[in-house]
């Protein structure tokens, strides 16, 4: 009896404990570990003078992990080859950088592994975590700082490249393109706000890159630059502002292919706008050709009828740049475009946002007698019909009462194409935007304002809904805005060209200005009026 009631007590014990050790297992739900991975030792030291070391070893205070460290890590004065950092893809308390260069003298370098290193348990970043010598007897401590700015967006990139380089003898407004800097910094993915540190003495010019090459010089076709006027003497108590801008590139054609059976492409790169297409083979006076420009892309549809032929040859030839290209296009055995169209896609239609017919292939003409409106009771709507040739489209001017609904009918033949092809009968209904469903809003410029100007709404993510243009002070209206959140951007269109010009560094050529305002919520059934201050 008595050992059956120490088995059922020993039982009893045995359970009691496994219980108790569940639940000293479960989560108690206390502080997350916030702290990130530090430094408890380097070899050669951090700020060690006189360095001769290819290798530096970096020991941390827990288990750490490499994230990014090629996109992460800035080395200043940039290194020619890429250092080698172990251990990559394992958890580790230490990391190992192996020099493959040979190091300058009298030189202080700074490695910054931004964020690149966390602790491997929560991914804690050792944010702004960096290493520094000098292969001679001291340290330089000299410092700069600014902020990268986008001249046409109002988010800034992450990942800015900031860079000085040494204004000597040497120096010369190419070096950009040719050479990496003496210093260089990055804005990486968490502020705008840069800050070279361990400079000496001297002059500088600065630049930032958007470094899409990830080769520290600037390449014009990829790249977006930021430039001072000026040089710089360190050291320096002033804070400096980058603003940001893509060139457009000098101008280069590419290489013209079939799209379709009747039409080839040329497209390019740079300035377009004097662009002419020579052909230089021989074609019967029966095959018909136009060329036409591709809305909002750098590139010229060249339209051909069908011909017999195994290659044709061309000129292409750019006034304003002074180039002259020869091509010769192969052939090839691809359908011809057929004719197609593309209507405006909110249906609902207003004053601002009116209806309009695209083609694909260039219109012809028009036969208006061919084109059908009437409202919802039959009753037939004049309504002026015009063919845009630039924008190769129909445009339909329609001012009808709000309670109402339309319908617009093609007839055959109402339009007929470059090739003589003709649309078969096409209906679209549409009906009026009610205005007590949106907004108005009511633009008032004050303060350093400069016309002409370009009066622009944008949404949130910065979509243009609208525009206008101006030569001097006036009010802008803008009727029938869906209710949302906006802004006014301001562009100071020096030129008076009714667009934005980017700018040029070779050129010593700044872009336009622009300006946000504040953002603006706007209702249904709500009227507006935005009093915007622009600021020198």
């Amino acid at each position: 009896m008595a050992r059956r009631i120490l088995s059922l007590l020993f039982l009893f014990l045995m359970v009691f404990a496994i219980v108790q050790c569940a639940r000293r297992g479960t989560p108690s739900g206390g502080p997350k570990d916030i702290t990130p991975a530090e430094v408890i030792n380097s070899v050669p030291a951090n700020r060690s003078t006189n360095f001769k070391s290819k290798t530096i070893r970096l020991e941390f205070n827990e288990y750490i992990k490499l994230k990014d460290i090629q996109k992460q890590l800035i080395v200043s004065p940039p290194l020619k080859y890429e250092p080698e950092i172990t251990p990559q893809g394992s958890a580790s308390k230490f990391i190992e950088i192996t020099i493959k260069d040979t190091l300058k003298e009298n030189t202080t370098y700074t490695f910054n592994f931004g964020q690149s290193i966390e602790d491997n348990n929560e991914g804690n970043p050792s944010s702004f975590l960096s290493y520094v010598f000098s292969t001679g007897d001291y340290i330089d401590s000299l410092s700069l700082t600014g902020v990268v700015s986008d001249a046409f967006k109002k988010k800034v990139d992450n990942f800015i490249s900031v860079m000085l380089y040494k204004v000597d003898s040497t120096f010369t407004d190419s070096i950009i393109y040719k050479e990496p800097p003496y210093y260089i910094t990055n804005t990486l993915d968490s502020t705008n706000i840069f800050s070279l540190k361990n400079l000496k003495a001297g002059e500088y010019a600065l630049f930032a890159l958007k470094d899409e090459g990830n080769n520290n010089k600037f390449d014009q076709g990829l790249d977006k630059i930021a430039y001072l006027d000026h040089t710089i003497t360190v050291p320096t108590d002033s804070i400096y502002e980058l603003s940001l801008f893509k060139e457009v590139p000098n101008f280069t054609v590419s290489v013209p292919s079939y799209a379709a059976k009747n039409k080839i492409i040329f497209g390019y790169q740079g300035n377009g706008d004097t662009l002419k297409i020579e052909r230089l083979s021989y074609l019967p006076d029966s095959v018909k050709t136009k060329v036409t420009k591709e809305i909002d892309k750098d590139t010229l549809n060249y339209w051909i009828s069908p011909f017999e032929a195994d290659s044709l040859n061309f000129r292409v030839i750019n006034d304003f740049e002074k180039t002259i290209d020869t091509f010769t296009v192969k052939t090839r055995k691809l359908p011809a475009d057929s004719l197609k169209f593309n209507v405006v896609s909110n249906k609902r239609i207003s004053e601002e946002n009116p209806f309009w017919i695209a083609a694909n292939i260039p219109i012809q003409k028009i036969d208006t007698s061919k084109i059908k409106i009437v409202d919802k009771d039959t009753i037939a709507v004049n309504a002026p019909v015009k063919l845009d040739s630039i924008k190769n489209r129909l445009d339909f001017d329609m001012v009808v009462p709000l309670d109402n609904e339309y319908s617009i009918t093609m007839l055959p033949s109402a339009i007929t194409d470059f090739f003589g092809a003709v649309n078969d009968t096409i209906t679209y209904r549409v009906s009026y935007v009610d205005p007590t469903e949106n907004s108005l809003l009511t633009v008032a410029l004050s303060g350093a304002v400069v016309y002409p100007v370009i009066v622009q709404l944008v949404d949130e993510s910065g979509k243009l809904i609208r525009e206008q243009f101006a030569i001097e002070p006036k009010s802008f209206v803008y009727k029938n805005v869906k209710p949302g959140k906006y802004q006014v951007k301001v562009i100071q269109d020096t030129n008076g060209n009714q667009k934005w010009d980017t700018g040029n560094y070779l050129e010593k050529k700044f872009p336009e200005k622009i300006s946000y305002s504040p953002i603006v919520e706007l209702r249904a059934n709500w009227e507006e009026t935005l009093t915007f201050q622009i600021t020198k």
